[in-house]
């Protein structure tokens, strides 16, 4: 007698596999944190461990009784990741509290596993953070990135919600704030959505203000305007190149302030002062793009996914601090682009993946070399960069061609059905 298979079986089996690889993908990132070289945990020991632990100890709280580089919420995470040091320390702990919060996005993100995109982003997520590596999960951006997916995926049915987790996010890290942009821009439900913001900043800003941190409520916004050129913005390479061919007057070093290595070189400061108005025009111009389209009446599902994304790569692409943990903010926007309309995601998603491997060759594996202007290493991060670019390129082109109500030919994909 033939046995009939067991309804679903399929489906629970690919929901397992993918499960089995979430599990062995952030093992395998969490340990070569260890064996890799140039300290990609550095930031986990040096400064997160002594900030939260400070504050546990009523030693000074970062943005409370003195200037912070991050937003608020940030340390939140910080002194959370102290609750699983028993596991063997600190660094160990935030490697368990990232994987966690992945853990609650990725469920979220697969749902009852009966979707295909929905499996197909779940795949793109854990070889995004495979090809990036340590990198993207030893930094504070590893927090923001299941906030921002969860946010994203509620965005049509539960906009105040969503809104609230994007905001969080945006309080840990300033980027999140580019996805409010584009949903504020892409949606009908405008209201709820600056509601869900408003109400997460005025909770946050109570939490700083009455304890006496008013002096440093907005703190995190002036600390990055007197930044250099960091030694990985693509706006960096003319001078990086400088220092590989040894002319006069072009170098790298170290910046004690900030604990970053910077470029510098003949009209350095006229081009510091330049990229910050510069990516504010392009964000503008971008946004300016959606809203037209929005207006006309593209949409939510084929304007939402290349506003977000294009909105993402250009703060990323035209930044002049360009450290490599930001390719984590890719992952949310082609997520979710996956999850509505994988087939015109995929070649985009594909050259993230690109530019993240380009990334993890880059750091932690020859930053050495490029600490010295190594030409090969130096060539590496090019290409990189103009891989990143390429992207930024493309997302706004494809932003460009979403169609509006006039010219949609073909019925567009229901939010309904996969969100």
């Amino acid at each position: 007698m033939r046995r009939r298979p067991f309804p679903g079986g399929s489906r629970w089996s690919r929901t397992l596999v993918l499960w089995l690889a979430f599990a062995a993908v952030h093992l395998l990132v969490a340990w070569l944190g260890w064996r890799m070289p140039n300290q990609p945990m550095g930031d986990v020991y040096f400064v997160y461990e002594p900030w939260s632990t400070a504050a546990l100890h009523g030693a000074g709280i970062v943005g409370i009784t003195e200037p912070w580089v991050y937003p608020h919420l940030a340390l939140a995470p910080l002194i959370l990741a102290h609750a699983f040091a028993w596991l063997g320390g600190y660094t160990i702990a935030w490697a368990v509290l990232v994987t966690l919060c992945n853990a609650a996005g990725f469920w979220l993100l697969l749902g009852d596993g009966r979707s295909r995109s929905r499996r197909a982003a779940a795949r793109f997520w854990l070889a995004f953070i495979l090809l990036l590596g340590p990198v993207g999960m030893y930094r504070i951006d590893a927090v923001t990135v299941p906030l921002a997916i969860a946010g994203l995926l509620w965005l049509v049915r539960r906009p105040f919600l969503a809104s609230v987790l994007v905001a969080a996010g945006t309080w840990i890290k300033v980027w999140p704030a580019a996805l409010l942009a584009a949903a504020f821009v892409a949606l009908r439900r405008r209201a709820e959505i600056v509601g869900g913001a408003l109400v997460t900043s005025a909770v946050i800003a109570a939490a700083v203000i009455l304890p006496g941190g008013a002096a440093h409520l907005l703190g995190f916004v002036t600390a990055q305007t007197g930044r250099g050129l960091q030694l990985e913005a693509p706006v960096s390479g003319l001078y990086l190149w400088g220092a590989a061919l040894r002319l006069d007057g072009w170098w790298l070093f170290y910046d004690d302030e900030i604990l970053t290595f910077q470029v510098t070189g003949p009209h350095v400061d006229v081009v510091i002062a330049a990229m910050t108005p510069l990516l504010a025009l392009a964000a503008a111009a971008v946004v300016l793009i959606g809203a037209i389209k929005a207006r006309r009446g593209a949409s939510v599902v084929r304007l939402l996914p290349p506003l977000a994304l294009a909105l993402v790569v250009v703060l990323i692409a035209l930044n002049k601090v360009g450290s490599p943990q930001f390719h984590d903010w890719l992952i949310p926007p082609l997520v979710l682009w996956i999850v509505l309309d994988r087939r015109r995601a995929r070649p985009l998603a594909a050259l993230a993946l690109l530019s993240a491997a380009l990334t993890q060759i880059v750091y932690p594996l020859m930053y050495g070399l490029l600490l010295v202007a190594d030409v090969s290493a130096v060539a590496v991060l090019t290409a990189r960069n103009v891989v990143l670019v390429a992207l930024m390129v493309w997302a706004i082109v494809r932003l460009a061609r979403v169609p509006v109500r006039s010219d949609v030919r073909h019925p567009a994909v229901q939010p309904a059905a996969t969100v």
